[in-house]
């Protein structure tokens, strides 16, 4: 398990000698601000429309004490054009067109969905394929990113920014050193990315906060519903996963099994839509039955206070090629060997449901548009 991590950097040899490496002269900047709003960028596979990757960036942009600096896009629960168009769709609707959006990485690092199909055969089915055929067989899926179909919303006017998302996470975190905490709630190749072109990116950034690293579903995958114990995020780049999260952050906070815990049900749903608006409208108009995943972790993000229990632990993404392929795992200090890449990190076991839930529904029934901070 662990010798693969060192093999990792091998396998991906040919794809970083194609990156500029960014150097850092480049980014002289100030000492980081002490105070004003807590900086943000979310990088998400905002599938919609409606779903908790939507949603997700509610408990951001309503919250006063957040500047949001943009949304990043990648490939995951759904493929990246059609994501970045619902989310622009969506910032419009909530009177946000000045939040930028960047469009970023298309397929993983390695993994492909011959590769997937190979895992499913050798051992068993994968729930959740995201891109690579959502619930159903993954034999029906493109290879290749298609045409964006016909949007139930309607198609966005606001346009992606010119950068990659690599490029603008860059950017704005050497513009705003130590300030930037990235929020991840999909699959973590822009991050990846981010680190090889510029190896000075994660120890510049604030913090990281993602939603991923589940660790205690494998009796949930039998009792429960078997795709929400799936780590998706993790299982469609695992050596995204890996790179980023062995990379010299200074603080890695781990939304994982505990985001399965609170469902958007439809009594939730029912308090959510009490006050009709814009946002409420979509809300209810696209529900899905899901728990709150992405919507957790926001808002964890902006409010860590919200966090009741937390354990402290090394953790890391299994990338050898067997049954755990992906799948996130944890190794206390003793056990650790020698020189391990394996980082610390802080690994959320509860939060404070009920005020997360009223949070939740206040801001979703703020009054539009959302002006920025």
């Amino acid at each position: 398990m662990f010798s693969s991590a060192l093999s990792l950097t091998a396998r991906l040899a040919a794809c970083a000698t194609a990156i500029v490496l960014v150097t850092t002269s480049a980014f002289a900047a100030p000492a980081p601000a002490t105070t004003g709003p807590e900086l943000v960028i979310e990088d998400n596979d905002f599938l919609g429309p409606g779903g908790s990757d939507q949603l997700s960036i509610i408990p951001l942009l309503a919250n006063p004490h957040v500047r949001v600096l943009g949304f990043t896009v990648v490939s995951g629960d759904g493929w990246e054009n059609a994501e970045s168009a619902h989310l622009r769709r969506l910032l419009e609707i909530m009177g946000r067109t000045d939040v930028p959006v960047a469009d970023g990485a298309v397929y993983p690092l390695v993994n492909t969905r011959a590769e997937m199909k190979l895992h499913e055969q050798q051992y068993g089915s994968i729930p959740w394929k995201g891109a690579w055929g959502a619930l159903g067989p993954i034999d029906k899926a493109p290879d290749t990113q298609p045409v964006i179909p016909a949007m139930k919303e309607g198609a966005p006017h606001l346009a992606p920014v010119a950068q990659s998302a690599a490029q603008f996470l860059i950017e704005q975190v050497h513009a705003h050193p130590h300030e930037v905490t990235i929020v991840a709630a999909g699959p973590l190749t822009n991050l990846a990315l981010a680190i090889r072109q510029d190896p000075t990116f994660a120890e510049t950034a604030r913090q990281l906060v993602f939603m991923g690293g589940m660790l205690d579903t494998s009796m949930m995958s039998i009792t429960g519903n078997a795709d929400f114990a799936s780590d998706f995020n993790m299982i469609f780049d695992p050596e995204a996963a890996h790179i980023t999260l062995t990379a010299p952050w200074k603080q890695i906070t781990v939304v994982g099994s505990v985001s399965n815990d609170l469902m958007l049900s439809k009594q939730y749903l029912a308090r959510l839509t009490e006050k009709k608006t814009a946002l409420t409208d979509y809300i209810g108009k696209y529900y899905d039955p899901l728990p709150m995943w992405d919507e957790m972790t926001t808002a964890i993000a902006a409010d860590p206070s919200l966090v009741t229990s937390a354990v402290d632990a090394r953790m890391d993404i299994d990338t050898s090629r067997g049954p755990h392929y992906g799948h996130a795992f944890v190794v206390p200090d003793s056990l650790a060997p020698h020189d391990s890449p394996i980082r610390t990190m802080h690994i959320v076991r509860s939060i404070d449901a009920d005020r997360f839930r009223d949070t939740f529904a206040r801001q979703a029934q703020i009054d539009l548009p959302l002006q920025g901070h």
